[in-house]
């Protein structure tokens, strides 16, 4: 990002700053992940309203009255995982931070299988292995 500040300036959001916004992502994912921390920095530094009102989307979206932050997780997980963008990833641990269990996790793979196939089967048991590698190793690093 220091190539984003020197070329094209400073984060600019004189509303909320820039380490509100990155917690926002570390407390669902545990860090900010590089294609946000540049959007992040980009926008914020030459459209500050306009990340403003993506991220208040974002939130809105994503933490619907009506939904735990687990089933929207799970949810936003198939979805990704359905169209096999590496994103999916990034939701399944935020579902997996929310609570959700291996079995939750297999049955959204399930459903994704259903309407992509095995490709997204594939994926999805990829996604689940490497989370319960990183727990794993998570826990022996403790």
């Amino acid at each position: 990002m220091d190539a984003v500040r020197s070329e094209i300036g400073p984060y600019a959001d004189t509303q909320t700053p820039l380490a509100e916004r990155e917690q926002a992502y570390k407390d669902l994912v545990g860090f900010v992940p590089p294609r946000i921390a540049a959007r992040l920095a980009v926008t914020g530094a030459l459209d500050p309203e306009l990340l403003g009102l993506q991220e208040e989307l974002r939130h809105r979206a994503l933490y619907p009255a009506c939904f735990d932050t687990k089933t929207s997780q799970l949810m936003v997980f198939g979805m990704l995982l359905s169209r096999l963008l590496d994103a999916a990833m990034l939701h399944a641990r935020a579902a997996r931070r929310a609570g959700a269990t291996w079995e939750e996790m297999q049955a959204v793979v399930s459903l994704a299988y259903l309407y992509g196939g095995i490709p997204c089967a594939n994926r999805g048991a990829e996604i689940i292995a490497q989370l319960a590698e990183s727990e794993r190793n998570d826990r022996t690093e403790r």
